[in-house]
């Protein structure tokens, strides 16, 4: 009798635990969504360079004025072949590290102070958000007088995305429920256990979106500096071709940067893929 009931209740088991035909179809749906996606952004991307080839072989525009994929690619092909190519592309991703690494450390140390010092924080609030509005490029040459070629693009990069960082994450920081905060304070929390148990870690949405956004000003302020002041870089190349009258040159320096700004974005989908995974989203 036993045997029997164990005998007919494994197919049950077996049943409940398999994913229902509307979960199944829900599944491939999201899957052939993103196959889709996918494949109107490479459709895209293939649309725009065969369009960027035709054009100019048509006459439709001047291809000293727009150049074309095709002289694109010798012109990369010619620049990876002296290894001039990497190493202008090499001091403009390092440089473009160091002013985004930069700006998230200094951003970050310098709205934990001004959420600890809330006196502090309405004193330099609107100075903030003035060196926010100003035009980081009008710097550039003093950044130049004070501290050379080199350190003055790290500045400029620097300058341009760490007041963005702060005013982002002052917000992420008061969207915090004020009703957590509370609750530590009861329980006497000091304001550094309230910093490390409710503020940081409910404000990685926060941290994440100022990470995508600071991707594109630090490489931003990286190009901005070469233009003034570098010896090497894309930033550099990009003036120097655009000087001799070299269009192919400058239109390879920026698919160059393009591609630096899709790693550094790759690499943050990752990160932030990790953290939701680590957290139980």
């Amino acid at each position: 009798m036993a045997e029997h009931a164990a005998a007919a209740g494994a197919p049950r088991s077996a049943t409940a635990g398999a994913p229902s035909a509307a979960y199944s179809s829900y599944l491939r749906n999201i899957r052939n969504r993103k196959v889709l996606v996918a494949s109107c952004q490479i459709a895209l991307v293939a649309v725009v360079l065969v369009l960027w080839e035709i054009a100019p072989r048509a006459g439709w525009v001047n291809p000293m004025l727009t150049s074309a994929p095709s002289s694109v690619w010798k012109t990369f092909l010619a620049l990876a072949s002296d290894g001039s190519l990497w190493r202008h592309a090499q001091a403009t991703f390092v440089s473009a590290l160091v002013g985004f690494g930069g700006s998230m450390v200094i951003g970050i140390a310098a709205a934990i102070a001004l959420w600890f010092f809330p006196l502090l924080h309405r004193i330099v609030d609107p100075f903030l958000v003035v060196a926010n509005a100003l035009p980081k490029i009008a710097l550039v040459p003093i950044f130049y007088i004070w501290l050379g070629d080199v350190a003055s693009i790290y500045a400029v990069a620097i300058t341009v995305s760490v007041f963005v960082t702060i005013l982002m994450l002052l917000t992420g920081f008061k969207a915090i429920e004020p009703d957590k905060i509370t609750l530590l304070r009861l329980y006497r929390a000091t304001p550094l256990q309230i910093m490390t148990k409710i503020m940081l870690p409910g404000s990685v949405p926060t941290m994440i979106a100022t990470l995508k956004v600071n991707a594109g000003l630090a490489l931003v302020g990286v190009v901005v500096g070469e233009f003034q002041a570098a010896k090497a870089g894309l930033g550099y190349l990009i003036v120097y071709g655009s000087q001799v009258f070299q269009m192919n040159l400058v239109m390879t320096s920026i698919v160059l940067l393009a591609i630096i700004s899709g790693l550094i974005f790759a690499a943050i989908q990752l990160l932030e893929a990790f953290i939701l995974h680590r957290r139980g989203v």
